[in-house]
């Protein structure tokens, strides 16, 4: 990929020109994540269906399901950030990955001993998200440290969407099947062991974490107002939070009524709702695997406006799907093979400008506050699905929200986003006060 601006030039380094593929503890890094990304998938369509087909829960409770699986991102995320930009990350997330394997395990053990009910079950998929906030706002401030040249952000951000697309394509086709043969809770056990593996991983990795400037005379709620200051007093980060949220809001409520509608509506099995999910998923696949290539060659503004579009329009193919049921199920195919594909591209331009725009120190801040809006819309996304549709049933909220995903389009337009020619190459430096 083409580097811009004079720095790579002026000041060659060959920690810029070393290509990941080299690099053994990202290599290391990124294994790991690729076999737990693929086992979340797994408990993505399985605690829902655990839900819907053990406890045969309502509309509004598979939503707030959904919603506490998120919630304590729009509680705890920017606290966490405060910590994490205080501590190393890395043993953040050892402890957060011990504790999701743990709870995940917890439910196959009460099921199989048929002690898990609903609420045992709506606590503990709180307790997971509480553990994914920590993970999630470590890891994408450990990234940078572990990567360290600014030049090689990309390149990075790239393989990770991919292994997030790759589990999307395999994971959900993988879920329908072990949902089916061994029940919804069951099937949570292959996402215990891939939190395992994540922990192996870690432990494997040789880079030294430097350890966090120790912030003298500084309180949390003084840091947590730099991280949000840091956030929307900057136009681009500002505008990527907004739009982050809206369309984050927009894919969790139509995944939810989606699900709905399938199950209850169509009657469709977990093996079909898995397969749909996991076909469409190979335009996520495809859009980061070309982001790099795009980026380079199209201004980025263009590329993100494009990306981003596509991930809005999506939602409307659902609504427009009808006729024989062959048919029905490749216009969902293409509905979320279009939003996947807008992500998979979107997705990588904008963690490189959260990165290239951010110092390190102030990585894991501004990391909470992305994680706070963006799984906050999600959270109120799910809520707002179950609520919806447990009011004018699954499709009628589904045309609701792709209505509302259009006119999101309009904000997407004026965004300072949308203008850029360039990813920048270097960091700003640090605010002082």
């Amino acid at each position: 990929m083409k580097s811009h601006g004079s720095a790579s030039i002026d000041r060659p380094e060959p920690l810029l020109e070393r290509s990941l593929w080299r690099d053994r503890d990202f290599l290391t890094f990124w294994i790991g994540e690729s076999l737990s990304l693929l086992g979340a998938q797994v408990t993505n369509l399985a605690l829902p269906l655990t839900a819907i087909l053990a406890f045969d829960a309502t509309d509004e409770q598979v939503g707030l399901l959904r919603f506490l699986q998120l919630a304590p991102y729009l509680g705890l995320a920017l606290l966490i950030g405060v910590w994490t930009d205080r501590v190393k990350r890395k043993p953040l997330m050892l402890g957060a990955n011990l504790a999701r394997m743990t709870l995940l395990a917890l439910v196959v053990l009460l099921y199989w001993f048929q002690a898990l009910n609903l609420v045992t079950l709506l606590a503990i998929a709180c307790a997971i998200g509480v553990a994914s906030v920590v993970f999630d706002v470590s890891w994408m401030s450990y990234v940078p440290a572990l990567v360290k040249s600014p030049a090689r952000y990309v390149e990075a951000g790239a393989k990770m969407s991919i292994s997030s697309s790759t589990a999307d394509v395999a994971g959900p086709g993988i879920a329908g099947v072990l949902v089916s043969a061994l029940t919804a809770p069951v099937a949570l056990i292959v996402d215990a062991f891939s939190y395992a593996l994540s922990v192996v991983s870690l432990l494997l990795i040789r880079t030294t974490e430097p350890r966090p400037r120790p912030a003298a005379k500084r309180h949390a709620l003084t840091e947590l107002r730099d991280g949000l200051r840091w956030v929307f007093g900057d136009r681009v980060l500002r505008a990527l939070a907004l739009i982050g949220f809206c369309c984050n809001f927009s894919m969790v409520t139509v995944w939810t009524m989606f699900l709905l509608y399938g199950t209850r509506d169509l009657q469709l099995s977990s093996t079909t709702l898995g397969g749909i999910f996991a076909t469409a998923s190979v335009g996520g696949l495809i859009g980061a695997m070309i982001s790099g290539r795009v980026i380079a060659r199209f201004r980025t503004g263009r590329v993100y406006l494009i990306a981003q579009s596509a991930l809005l329009l999506g939602p409307t193919l659902i609504v427009l799907a009808m006729g024989p049921r062959p048919v029905m199920i490749a216009m969902f195919v293409l509905s979320f093979f279009t939003t996947y594909l807008g992500l998979g591209v979107a997705g990588v331009i904008i963690v490189s400008l959260r990165q290239a725009l951010t110092p390190q120190s102030m990585m894991g801040r501004m990391t909470a506050v992305f994680r706070t809006l963006l799984f906050g819309g999600g959270a109120l996304g799910g809520l707002t699905a179950g609520l919806l549709a447990g009011q004018i049933g699954a499709r009628g909220a589904l045309t609701l929200a792709a209505i509302g995903s259009v006119a999101v389009i309009a904000g997407l337009v004026a965004s300072p986003v949308s203008r850029l020619r360039t990813l920048p190459t270097a960091p700003k430096e640090e605010p002082v006060g």
